[in-house]
């Protein structure tokens, strides 16, 4: 039992987090739920109807849910630290010609830094998500972040940022379980969003419209419409806007070709989007930075480990080799796909994630 020990469950509504809150109370936890307000008033009602995980529809789920289970629960305001974390840094990432992933910024600096210190100022001893993973402490005394048992729900990738006072103040029940098994436990004990469907888009772009969301809301000039061209710098059409492109999109270029082109690179100094064939979009090789380090206090030269270059890429063998004290060169046994700046590739050590950084 760990009667005493107060918990703060971050409620997003959905089935994950409500499950995560009841298996938290069931354990002996002194459970406080928690629901995050961080999208502008504004645009409560707009993300509501397209089912994001933000909306006032998720603040009434989570409500229902607390009640029925027997816990308090509370809403609390983050709108200034999720538009400065997340949204801006969005924005400023595709207007740079890179890729940015908000849900890694969003669990680092928001769910986990800005919840974390609010609940230890109410007194509570941990945080607790419904996200598919596991946090245990090894035995070099270090926290890390384990693969979940559901290889098909595994949410670790979004997670290898976190700092280890993070780490040692974080439960994640869910990870025991699979997807199935938690729907089962959510319609046993009768909660109403036991079938509730799982969000799948950007909380803040409900209709997946990147671009669209950057013009109407970036206070920076928008990049106009440009060249593609080849690596070699031959015109070969005109582009929308670097905001509406990414490494390895094959669709929506409206180039007449011949056969199937690609986004290789993004040059936003001149406003190009380079195309090139098939296996143009492979390579070997990458450099990170912003590293963060999870099982182990440093990478070691000549690390192998199984690098993780996208939330739904497999992992691939690699080589890690230090070249500067915050940047690292990663070298893959096989080339792999669409290598994507502003992405994170994530190290992992058999189930456990070792670090990780930020593609350059």
């Amino acid at each position: 039992m760990i009667n005493g020990k107060k918990v703060v469950v971050g409620m997003s509504g959905g089935v994950d987090s409500s499950v995560a809150a009841y298996l938290l109370k069931a354990a002996g936890y002194d459970v406080i739920g928690v629901t995050m307000q961080i999208w502008p008033r504004e645009a409560d009602e707009d993300v509501s109807k397209k089912g994001g995980c933000c909306g006032l529809s998720a603040a009434e789920d989570a409500a229902r849910v607390a009640q029925m289970i027997g816990i308090p629960h509370y809403v609390m305001n983050f709108r200034e630290e999720f538009r400065e974390k997340v949204i801006c840094y969005f924005m400023e990432e595709y207007l740079a010609g890179r890729t940015p992933n908000p849900c890694i910024a969003c669990n680092r600096y928001v769910k986990w830094e800005s919840l974390l210190h609010r609940s230890m100022q109410i007194g509570a001893d941990f945080i607790a998500t419904g996200h598919y993973a596991r946090v245990e402490r090894l035995s070099n005394g270090r926290y890390a972040i384990r693969r979940s048992v559901t290889a098909a729900k595994d949410q670790t990738y979004a997670l290898y940022n976190l700092t280890q006072e993070q780490l040692a103040h974080t439960l994640m029940p869910v990870g025991a379980y699979d997807k199935p098994a938690i729907r089962a436990i959510a319609e046993k004990i009768g909660l109403t969003v036991a079938h509730k469907p799982d969000s799948q888009e950007i909380c803040f772009v409900p209709d997946g419209n990147y671009a669209g969301f950057i013009e109407k809301n970036s206070t920076c000039p928008v990049p106009p419409p440009g060249n593609f061209v080849t690596a070699d710098g031959q015109i070969l059409g005109r582009h929308r806007g670097i905001t509406h492109y990414t490494i390895g999109q094959r669709k929506g270029l409206n180039l007449s070709m011949g056969h199937p082109v690609f986004v290789t690179e993004i040059r936003p100094e001149t406003n190009e989007v380079v195309i090139g064939d098939a296996e143009d979009v492979f390579t070997d090789h990458l450099l990170c930075d912003q590293l963060n380090y999870m099982s182990v206090p440093a990478f070691t030269d000549g690390m192998r480990v199984m690098a993780k270059i996208r939330y739904n890429h497999s992992g691939a063998p690699a080589t890690v080799r230090l070249v500067g004290s915050d940047c690292a060169e990663v070298i893959f046994d096989e080339p792999v796909r669409a290598v994507t700046p502003g992405q994170a590739v994530v190290f992992y050590d058999g189930d456990f994630i070792a670090g990780g950084g930020t593609i350059r």
